[in-house]
């Protein structure tokens, strides 16, 4: 088996950093559901796919999160931003409470890295944010009471180069039982 896809994936992981500045240019429609599209991918405890996605273009939106999430002003400045949220009863369903406490929070968390890893390929910047008033933003969005909001992606073209932080060695992270 070749290294290609090796090499391509890491370097896509080693490249992919959280921006904060971005350019005022849109990002494509089409960009932005292969995006999604790399979302529903993600792995998900029982196949219960429990996320549900929105694409926030709007700006007066964009600036109402950007209060909910403790000022995080390049939420506004980023000409998308794709709020991921939980089903939690999904999971529930099949897996009671560990379902909805856990499952659903890794399932949306891989979906998130998806479309980070997807955002890094488009030459794209993105950033993470988990810091927000959960509520706030529900309200915000007009979520159904079915959607617990998870991570907040803005997504643009970087308006500047990121540097790449410092990662501890593995040497400090692992441990291997034989």
């Amino acid at each position: 088996m070749s290294n290609m896809p090796t090499d391509l994936i890491m370097s896509l992981i080693k490249e992919r950093k959280s921006v904060r500045r971005f350019k005022p240019d849109p990002v494509s429609p089409e960009i932005i559901k292969t995006l999604l599209e790399a979302a529903c991918q993600a792995p998900n405890a029982g196949n219960l796919q429990p996320w549900y996605f929105i694409v926030v273009n709007n700006l007066e939106i964009r600036q109402q999160l950007v209060r909910a999430a403790l000022n995080q002003t390049f939420l506004a400045e980023a000409p998308v931003n794709i709020v991921v949220c939980a089903e939690p009863n999904r999971s529930a369903a099949r897996y009671g409470q560990r379902g909805r406490d856990l499952y659903c929070i890794q399932d949306t968390a891989a979906a998130v890295e998806n479309i980070l890893l997807t955002a890094t390929a488009y030459g794209l910047g993105s950033c993470w944010v988990g810091a927000f008033n959960e509520q706030e933003v529900a309200q915000i969005l007009k979520l159904k009471p079915e959607y617990r909001p998870v991570a907040i992606i803005p997504i643009g073209y970087p308006a500047r180069e990121t540097k790449k932080v410092a990662r501890r060695p593995l040497e400090e992270v692992m441990q291997v039982i034989d």
